[in-house]
């Protein structure tokens, strides 16, 4: 059997474009803004682009959302904005200190929505893992995986100590649909933080092979920060998808 969908309408823009967004925004009572160049590395070398989408294109939506009189906007921000931190319980109080481009832009898109006149939640999410059609191959755990079934080491910048917090694919997206209930505010969203090593040794665990690990210590092993979730909990809501299964289902849908 066919799997039922909701009517959809279904908008092709650009939402740098003005006219295209505002009429996205006819009868519509909710926003959740996705759109952006990411890749936190990589935004180094087209800081100008990043600026333009991200930002002035997150101005437009904002404009839009605002003149169309949308109650609620859900923004989808990065806890990449902490950078460097060396806090080890940072939360939503904690000063950013975004080290690369798309985190500068993450943090002024969220002020952006906070200016406006409705309703604005920005969910910092943690690094995503996991199996979706769009699977992103430039995050960590996802390439790991990849790699130790396709017998090719892992590369570890650093010594592999640095903290990350990670959240599962289908449970950023559950987010996103509780959050159109949330009060205004910004909440850190994941699942848990991990050393990079202990990413590294658990999908060795799972797969169940022989996987080399090399630490290329001399190379930027990028920020390090540990984030708590205790306002995302004080929401209710908890994710449902742990690190383990997350690799076991990446496995499945790689081998098949």
């Amino acid at each position: 059997m066919g799997t039922s969908l909701p009517d959809i309408d279904f908008h092709r823009g650009d939402i740098r474009d003005a006219d295209d967004v505002a009429d996205a925004m006819v009868d519509v009572d909710a926003v959740v803004h996705l759109a952006a160049i990411t890749g936190a590395s990589q935004s180094h070398e087209m800081r100008e682009r990043v600026e333009d989408v991200n930002v002035q294109g997150t101005e437009v939506v904002a404009d839009a959302a605002e003149a169309a009189g949308v109650e609620t906007v859900v923004l989808s921000s990065s806890c990449n904005v902490y950078g460097d931190a060396y806090d080890d319980d940072l939360d939503e109080t904690s000063d950013p200190a975004p080290g690369n481009p798309y985190a500068e832009s993450k943090l002024a898109c969220e002020d952006i929505v906070s200016e406006r006149d409705f309703t604005d939640v920005s969910l910092r999410l943690a690094t995503n893992f996991g199996y979706s059609p769009g699977v992103r191959f430039n995050l960590v755990l996802n390439s790991f995986v990849f790699r130790a079934l396709a017998d090719e080491p892992l590369t570890v910048y650093g010594d592999g100590t640095n903290w990350r917090p990670f959240l599962h694919v289908r449970d950023a997206a559950r987010a996103f649909a509780a959050a159109l209930d949330w009060p205004a505010g910004t909440y850190n969203v994941g699942l848990d933080n991990f050393r990079i090593e202990e990413i590294a040794e658990a999908v060795a665990d799972v797969v169940g092979r022989d996987v080399e690990t090399d630490y290329l210590e001399g190379k930027d092993p990028g920020p390090s920060y540990h984030v708590r979730f205790d306002r995302m909990r004080e929401r209710d809501f908890d994710p449902a998808h742990d690190l383990r299964d997350g690799i076991t289902d990446l496995a499945a849908h790689f081998q098949t």
